[in-house]
């Protein structure tokens, strides 16, 4: 096997732009590992971990782009680093070698190429992000910040800058955002509306706004906050912006809040900032709160999106021939299968399944728990959800919506396991995520449903986030799951519940009221 690291010196570039060169990187013919990262200690730490050799690295810095490949061939190796160049180079004027010259090296030289920009999508590793911010806000632009690992001071001081200046920052850790209809980071392409979203959650906006677009109500603006906003540390500052923003935009005539369980201090005074205009707080988790007149506030993703939708007469109906499907499918079940796995890409919809299956099964542990009691590692015959987006799953590799390969090992796994009845898959469609994810996971999906041996392997159940606007269209990806035998409900908080009612045999779970 051949071990192949080539150096770009001087040749930033951001994370998407990695991990979209990563993706083509391994999915090169003859390719067992490959990586192209900015050559931070961290990184070279996974580098030397894979078995690499460091010395050629060795006065590189975080400035210096590297793909790394483990390869069967020489041709291998150079088949892949090809398609890896194309993909983080060719939209950029160019091949690798003259890329540095041609772009933009600084947020000056950039607006100057580009005066009338009013939105700067900054990621860069932590260190320097809020730095960054700074210059952004300095230049009179809004800011997406998509970088983590940014110190709460710094953003408390950002927050506060952008306060004074009538700016916004989205982040930091922001992956989605929808502005004058352009999708930022993570998104999708959703149809125009009269509800405006503020979410303190990525794939929870992405969630409730895909929701929207296909209930035929639509989204004015998806303005994200970061997931500490609405912290005590925090204080909710962006999101009393965004809502005051919603509520001065005529379009907007209705907010969606979005957001894991907040402090309930910053959670009253951002409610009481709707001022009278309709808002409806999806709270993930969260049970009774004392809410203005005016506000509604749910626990899950569907249930408030369904409250934000029937304020313009939309009542679609979520539970339709789930109780048929799953009491069919319970019935194919041996009786030793009783677990839940959920294998997750977006964190949001394993902090939502958390919660749902919690409530029908008891413990269910992850790593991303709602309670420290719950962390992994989880005894033999629990209930598991992972949030396969965390750094321990995505260190060396892509981000499981980039590259569905990610999750195929542990879908293998659990599929095998015999006391598993029902795994539970996210498939998050928009910019940002694979060209064609079902290609790839459709097909293991089957594989485990007809294996496992007499009666047959679990069930897999899989939800469809996206539109019929997004480039990989929503009913080809959602017939692709169909024609493999899962089940596919219509939305995240369904998919939980389908999950729990096959794994304790009730089918009257999957028509549970949220």
């Amino acid at each position: 096997m051949i071990h192949d690291v080539t150096l770009y010196r001087d040749t930033y570039v951001d994370s998407i732009t990695q991990l979209s060169g990563t993706r083509a990187l391994v999915a090169a013919d003859g390719v067992e590992w490959a990586a192209a990262a900015m050559a931070t200690p961290a990184n070279l730490d996974t580098l030397a971990a894979e078995g690499f050799d460091l010395d050629e690295l060795a006065d590189s810095g975080a400035n210096d782009l590297f793909v790394a490949i483990r390869a069967e061939s020489p041709d291998a190796v150079e088949g892949a680093r090809s398609a890896g160049e194309t993909a983080m180079f060719a939209e950029r004027g160019g091949e690798q070698e003259g890329a540095a010259e041609r772009l933009p090296r600084t947020l000056g030289e950039a607006l100057a190429l580009q005066p009338g920009s009013t939105v700067a999508v900054i990621s860069v590793p932590g260190d320097y992000a809020a730095l960054e911010a700074h210059k952004a806000l300095s230049a009179g632009l809004d800011v997406l910040l998509f970088s983590d690992n940014v110190p709460v001071d710094a953003e408390v001081e950002l927050k506060d800058r952008a306060s004074r200046l009538g700016r916004l920052v989205m982040g930091p850790g922001a992956g989605t955002a929808m502005l004058g209809r352009t999708c930022l980071g993570f998104a999708n392409v959703v149809r125009p509306g009269p509800v405006g979203v503020v979410a303190a959650a990525g794939t929870g906006a992405q969630e409730v706004a895909c929701l929207l677009d296909r209930w035929g109500v639509g989204v004015t603006q998806v303005i994200g906050l970061g997931g500490r906003d609405l912290s005590a540390a925090v204080g909710g500052r962006m999101a009393l912006a965004a809502i005051r923003e919603l509520v001065a935009d005529d379009a907007t005539e209705a907010i969606l809040l979005v957001s894991k369980p907040p402090d309930a201090g910053v959670a009253a005074e951002v409610l009481a900032a709707a001022k009278g205009k309709p808002l409806v707080a999806a709270l993930i988790g969260v049970g009774d709160l004392p809410v203005p007149e005016g506000v509604t506030v749910t626990r899950t993703l569907e249930a408030g999106a369904l409250a934000a939708a029937a304020a313009f007469g939309a009542a679609p109906d979520v539970t339709d021939e789930l109780v048929a499907l799953v009491k069919e499918r319970c019935a194919a079940l041996p009786a030793r299968r009783t677990l839940v796995r959920g294998l997750f890409s977006g964190g949001t919809l394993c902090y939502e399944s958390l919660v749902l299956l919690g409530d029908v099964l008891g413990r269910v542990y992850s790593n991303t728990p709602l309670s420290a009691e719950l962390a992994l590692p989880a005894p033999d015959g629990a209930h598991v959800c992972l949030d396969l987006g965390e750094e321990e799953y995505t260190k060396g590799r892509p981000h499981p919506m980039i590259d569905p390969e990610a999750r195929i090992g542990l879908l293998r796994e659990q599929g095998a396991d015999p006391e598993v009845a029902a795994i539970v898959l996210d498939v998050v469609l928009g910019y940002g995520a694979h060209a064609d994810p079902s290609a790839d996971l459709a097909p293991v999906c089957r594989e485990i449903i007809e294996g496992g041996g007499e009666g047959g392997g679990p069930q897999v159940v899989v939800h469809v986030l996206g539109t019929e606007g997004d480039p990989q269209g929503f009913e080809k990806q959602r017939k692709a799951f169909l024609d493999a035998g899962c089940l596919v409900p219509p939305t995240a908080a369904r998919a939980s519940l389908v999950a729990a009612a096959l794994a304790t045999r009730t089918p009257e779970l999957a028509a549970t009221a949220l």
